[in-house]
């Protein structure tokens, strides 16, 4: 039992070390590069408006679009790595802002459903819950095929349940049992044990995946 919660301190040491450096380059990801791609950009806008060829106008203008992409694809970046929101807002604003910007990215619509009042987290459970809803929402991107997710948050006084249920080709988990060990879902079943909680998952072929998580409050 010693070595199981010394190994469990271990990896909770680990991940905390982890979110401070993500914290740390997320800030550098917003603040430097972010800021100067968007003065990149606003000058490229100037410079475009100013140009009479028209050859020279419509390269100017594609060049200010893949900028454009990439300033959406640097932000979206620096929020997977450390959510501002998720210190100063709480657990939904964070996930509702960061959907906002995966919808946008990878054109994949979540409805978001909440119940009850939000309570207070800990900081630890609080990360550990966003990181496996985004670990899940990136699996959908990745693999579900699919164009519609729904997101559902239940409060209540003691507990904090989070369903994420998509609509894709799904896959068979005894299939997946190998490679499952070393896996995004190995780790996200891993990261709510640390912290807790609980994540179990899903999933049938042909009607998609589901993934609860519940953290105790």
């Amino acid at each position: 039992m010693e070595a199981l919660t010394g190994n469990k301190d271990i990896s909770s040491y680990i991940i905390h070390s982890q979110e401070d450096e993500l914290k740390r380059i997320a800030l550098d990801l917003h603040e430097g590069v972010g800021q100067n791609l968007y003065s990149v950009f606003n000058g490229l806008q100037f410079i475009q408006a100013s140009i009479q060829d028209p050859g020279m106008k419509a390269y100017v203008n594609e060049m200010s679009q893949l900028m454009e992409r990439t300033i959406q694809e640097i932000r979206l970046l620096s929020v997977e790595l450390h959510p501002p929101t998720l210190s100063t807002l709480g657990f939904v604003p964070a996930m509702k802002s960061y959907i906002k910007l995966y919808t946008s990215t990878f054109g994949i619509l979540v409805e978001v459903e909440v119940e009850g009042e939000e309570q207070a987290i800990s900081e630890k459970g609080r990360i550990a819950v966003f990181r496996v809803c985004q670990e899940a929402l990136a699996n959908i991107a990745k693999y579900a095929d699919t164009c519609h997710v729904s997101l559902r948050i239940q409060w209540s006084a003691d507990s904090l349940t989070v369903s994420i249920k998509d609509f894709g080709k799904g896959f068979d988990l005894d299939e997946s049992a190998i490679a499952f060990q070393s896996s995004g879902l190995a780790a996200m079943k891993e990261r709510m044990l640390l912290a807790g909680g609980n994540c179990h998952i899903s999933s049938t072929i042909g009607e998609g995946t589901l993934i609860e998580l519940t953290l105790p409050l």
